[in-house]
């Protein structure tokens, strides 16, 4: 395609040229101006014919108008026909666009969603009916917008919109509000909410401005219930704020004052700048203070709050299940339950296991195994925050502690392989293919005894095992070809020995090489020493287990540059004949296993005392010390001075640290009723216009799963008639006081109103 840069700046293209460029539209949002380069594909339909649908792509700019045009033209709707559109989602659930010059941005229609229209019957009436057909959506939204529900029921602020109070507090030129956009779409969701005329309301013009002041709630995604509250109360407080203009203050420090002077004086320079509906009920004031390392110097400062967001007790230990592999081969892997450090290394996990066990930690090794082969092999000075409690986690035991002169051993690595009766040609080559089976092993092994034939005996060795009341034991023969495919069985040469033909059942004296410990290998037949075929082959794999390598043999030695991946494969035949997969991955659990984990459980209380503790500024965020006119650690410790009449405390449940990232499950709990803030006020005269520190629980906000995903719900207490609801995304049912206990260890955000204020 040729065309100049003139022509693209101007958008059209020479008759000459034979290449048309379509430049892509451009998205205007209030905060950003974004290109759009992939449209939106949505599919149009009739509602008399719902399974006749055509795709199309339209503009994020363009209006609602242009898709009710497209859909008469290609289903040749008359010009006269009366008609809605409906939007459905990809969960089948419905809502009417009323509005035909709102644009596909504003209605959030994204690729995938239909939209259906609808004629009006010749009688006047809609052939559809939406109870049946067009599920309309709960006036609960998924995920993070749960915090609606959570401030519909905050009594002060409902009320306040309820009552149109917000219509002459509008501030439409704060150049950090919204104008007032947010303000009017939030008014517009509770009034509908609180109507009673109305079984469902979907907030989508709410959720759409919201996404048009901040990108990151655009679509459909799931976000964090904390980072919209915050948003949606700062947004609020802007769009209704009563100052018109914000004059410059300069911040005064303490220097020695009363913290009750102080105090006052901060709290009338924020209400000199801030002073709306959302201060009025959510803000709080704490006590800063700043003391500097090296001259001791002492700031005091007092700073307002909408919300606290407090820590959890984060445990110092961690509780964590491995699979104990052990070298004796007649012992099965035993399960263990350990206490390990959390920040720990995997050197600890070890040493914790050789309590239980008595091995030495030098003589394991640790990995994480998925689907019959080595997931990662893990380094004993790795962290343990890298291991996850879902991994399945194995302990080896790799030697007795016996070894050669030289010292040197090899750590394989052995997967077990099952060879079909079929040559794989689809993958390039003629070789036969296989699948993994049963549970790898790592064995440590001599570099002298790194040969063919010794590393086959060691393996049968390691297999067998013994089981009451049968008896039997592995090939150790290995100087034949393989009967089979002529493939070479060990890699010794053969002896010259006939083999001998013999029924299984016939009682004989076993060779003595056999008979050692009556030993068998996890199977149902034996398999005598004058059988020469063996058992099984090797192969040098890639870490897979998929790919054949070379093993690198010099004078029948194996040499290894990297960590070495041998797969024994085992004929189908052989395999179905002498081992037991039943039986071989089979384990044990330890007592350990029988006690029961204890859920951490904390009270709020402890939580606020942390929030209040003596901590070190991070080299990250130093502070100037005026005294010693350079940036200094200090330490730091925040205090509550006074608290607002509705309180909202958000749990930090989601831990990171330089070592790890963690989600904590710790249990909660606090008194749904006349919970006392007193003890942790600074301010301990409070005035009777002042409401009193008890607090009784109104809203919770729940979230489940882990960090990168997880479903949010919520309580709520009606403010009408005092009733707890439950809701999930569009599912609304009765709650009772006993549930909103049990699930305290989903607990993410909490409200709490004052007493006084009921």
């Amino acid at each position: 395609m040729h065309v100049c840069k003139k022509q693209i700046h101007q958008g059209i293209c020479l008759p000459e040229y034979e290449s048309i460029i379509m430049l892509p539209a451009v998205v205007d949002l209030p905060s950003t101006v974004k290109v759009e380069v992939y449209p939106v594909e949505i599919y149009l339909c009739l509602s008399s014919n719902l399974e006749s649908t055509v795709s199309a792509r339209f503009s994020r700019a363009d209006k609602i108008h242009a898709i009710h045009q497209k859909i008469r033209q290609h289903f040749n709707v008359s010009e006269t026909a009366e008609s809605r559109l409906w939007m459905r989602n990809t969960d089948t659930s419905s809502e009417r666009l009323r509005n035909l010059n709102m644009t596909v941005l504003d209605t959030c229609l994204s690729s995938g969603m239909t939209v259906i229209m609808e004629i009006r019957n010749a009688d006047g009436t809609w052939p559809t009916s939406r109870q049946h057909l067009f599920h309309e959506l709960s006036f609960t939204v998924k995920c993070a917008f749960l915090p609606l529900q959570c401030l519909s029921n905050t009594p002060p602020l409902t009320e306040y919109f309820l009552k149109n109070s917000y219509l002459e507090e509008l501030n439409f030129t704060n150049p950090l509000g919204m104008k007032g956009e947010i303000a009017e779409a939030y008014a517009d969701v509770i009034k509908q909410m609180w109507s009673g005329r109305h079984y469902s309301v979907v907030p989508r013009v709410f959720k759409t401005k919201v996404g048009h002041f901040a990108s990151q709630f655009l679509g459909y995604q799931q976000h964090d219930s904390q980072e919209l509250l915050s948003f949606l109360l700062d947004g609020l407080h802007e769009d209704l704020n009563r100052v018109k203009k914000k004059e410059y203050i300069e911040l005064r420090d303490a220097d020695g004052r009363p913290d009750q002077e102080v105090a006052e004086e901060a709290w009338r320079n924020h209400l000199r700048r801030n002073d709306s509906v959302i201060v009025d009920t959510f803000h709080g004031l704490f006590k800063s203070t700043l003391v500097c390392p090296q001259c001791n110097k002492v700031s005091v400062t007092f700073d307002p709050f909408c919300y606290l967001s407090v820590p959890l007790p984060v445990s110092k230990e961690r509780v964590m299940e491995v699979f104990y592999v052990s070298l004796d081969p007649t012992a099965k892997p035993t399960q263990y339950r350990l206490i390990v450090p959390k920040a720990g290394r995997v050197i600890d996990l070890c040493a914790a296991l050789s309590q239980a066990t008595g091995i030495p930690p030098s003589q394991m090794a640790v990995a994480d195994v998925f689907n019959h082969h080595f997931y990662r092999i893990y380094q004993t000075d790795e962290f343990l925050s890298c291991i996850l409690d879902r991994d399945d986690i194995f302990v080896y035991q790799l030697s007795s502690g016996c070894v050669d002169q030289d010292g040197e051993e090899v750590v394989m690595a052995i997967y077990m392989r099952e060879r079909s009766h079929y040559r794989d040609y689809g993958s390039g080559s003629n070789s036969y293919g296989t699948s993994l089976f049963g549970h790898p092993l790592l064995i440590s092994v001599p570099r002298a005894q790194c040969t063919r034939e010794d590393l086959y005996q060691l393996l049968l060795k390691r297999m067998a095992s013994t089981e009451e009341g049968q008896s039997a034991c592995g090939s150790t023969d290995t100087n034949s070809q393989d009967a089979t495919d002529g493939d070479q069985s060990a890699g010794a040469e053969p002896s010259g020995k006939e083999e001998e033909d013999e029924d299984e059942d016939e009682e004989e004296e076993e060779p003595a090489s056999c008979a050692q410990a009556n030993k068998r290998l996890p199977g149902r037949r034996r398999y005598t020493e004058r059988r020469k075929k063996a058992l099984f082959t090797m192969q040098a794999v890639n870490s897979n287990g998929t790919t054949e390598r070379g093993m690198g043999e010099t004078d029948g030695s194996f040499s290894f540059s990297s960590q070495p991946y041998i797969a024994i494969d085992w004929d189908a035949d052989m395999k179905k004949k002498y081992y037991n997969e039943n039986e071989a991955e089979k384990y044990i659990k330890d007592q350990s296993m029988d006690v029961p984990h204890q859920q951490t459980t904390v009270q709020l209380q402890e939580c606020l005392e942390l929030f209040t503790t003596v901590e070190t500024l991070e080299e990250e965020n130093p502070w100037y010390c005026p005294t010693c006119k350079k940036h200094q650690l200090a330490t730091k410790k925040l205090d509550l001075w006074s608290l607002p009449e509705v309180l909202i405390i958000h749990l930090k449940r989601f831990s990171y640290t330089k070592y790890s990232r963690e989600k904590l499950d710790t249990i909660v709990e606090f008194p749904l009723r006349d919970l006392d803030f007193s003890g942790f006020l600074l301010k301990k005269t409070v005035n009777s216009t002042e409401p009193p520190c008890r607090y009784d629980l109104i809203a919770v906000s729940n979230h489940y799963g882990g960090l990168r995903d997880g479903h949010y719900t919520s309580y709520a207490r009606n403010k009408d008639n005092g009733q707890w609801y439950y809701f999930d995304d569009s599912k609304v049912t009765y709650a009772r006081e006993e549930q909103i206990v049990v699930r305290l260890m989903h607990l993410s955000v909490v409200g709490f109103i004052n007493m006084k204020s009921k």
